[in-house]
């Protein structure tokens, strides 16, 4: 298996997180000994609005002189963000703006491009969002497969989250570069079986990305009853192996499928042990080390 960053780890998305530009997190990944870097294809890194032709060619050319591979363009959608206004054409610019996706991933020498689903919206049936989903991405393939660029869903909002639907989404979508991106934190939310999941994924997958967490309890004091009452469980980020999600079933079970492909370590949410760049090293490297000893 070969190892990226997602350099959403460094853009200091979140309170007090440390941020850097693209060009830093691009660096720091081949300091710290990763393959290559999944690159968050929105401000402050490389929304399309900034990457202009002549800052393509910089970052590529950084890239080569740094010997990293662009693993993937990580692309945010939710093809089911405008159904409550269908008079503005948002799966039309979301389809646009994922063919300039496309380009920039061939320009940086890479060839997968990450999009997200849709979260499902109450108050509408579900099999209409299920196909509206479904028409949108089958476009967005068909877009980039003249370009030999793959389209990878991660298993990241509500339609096609489980193993099942993901796999019924991919055969209705039909197109032979549609690929799954499926992560193991999903599964262990829902209380999947982890090698099952994997196993069932395995052969349909292009990608999986990684980061662990640990349950945080959360209570609601109830002052009539002297007393709290418990309410939905948080989740919060932590070094490889000190989290709830058995990692090591999950890459076993895809290894034994034949998986043998990148896996990204991504810091998306705020981290125990704060946002400094030296907790977020501390967490980067963690995770290639865990990596090496499964």
């Amino acid at each position: 298996m070969k190892f990226a960053l997602h350099t959403v780890s460094y853009a200091g998305c979140w309170k007090g997180q440390f941020g850097m530009p693209l060009e830093g997190a691009i660096e720091k990944a081949a300091r710290l000994g990763y393959n290559g870097v999944e690159i968050m294809a929105k401000r402050p890194h490389a929304s399309v609005l900034d990457m202009s032709a002549e800052r393509v060619k910089r970052v590529k050319a950084l890239l080569d002189d740094k010997g990293l591979s662009c693993a993937c363009i990580a692309g945010y959608t939710d093809f089911l963000l405008g159904i409550d206004s269908m008079l503005v054409p948002s799966i039309e610019m979301q389809v646009s703006h994922v063919q300039q996706l496309g380009e920039m991933a061939c320009a940086l020498g890479g060839n997968l491009v990450r999009v997200f689903t849709g979260y499902e919206v109450p108050g509408h049936q579900y099999w209409p969002q299920w196909y509206m989903v479904v028409e949108a991405l089958r476009e967005c393939a068909r877009k980039l497969a003249p370009m030999g660029v793959t389209l990878g869903l991660q298993n990241h909002h509500d339609i096609g989250a489980d193993p099942e639907g993901m796999i019924d989404l991919l055969q209705d979508i039909g197109e032979p570069n549609v690929k799954a991106m499926y992560d193991a934190w999903t599964p262990a939310l829902h209380g999947d079986d982890l090698a099952i999941a994997a196993r069932r994924l395995a052969p349909h997958m292009a990608y999986t990305t990684v980061a662990d967490y640990v349950r945080m309890p959360r209570w609601h004091y109830e002052p009539s009853l002297t007393n709290f009452s418990r309410d939905q469980d948080m989740v919060k980020a932590v070094p490889m192996g000190e989290g709830f999600i058995d990692y090591k079933t999950y890459f076993k079970a895809l290894r034994n499928a034949g998986y043998d492909g990148w896996v990204s370590y991504e810091m998306c949410s705020p981290v125990r042990g704060g946002g400094t760049e030296a907790n977020l090293d501390y967490c980067a490297g963690k995770f290639l080390e865990y990596m090496a000893a499964i």
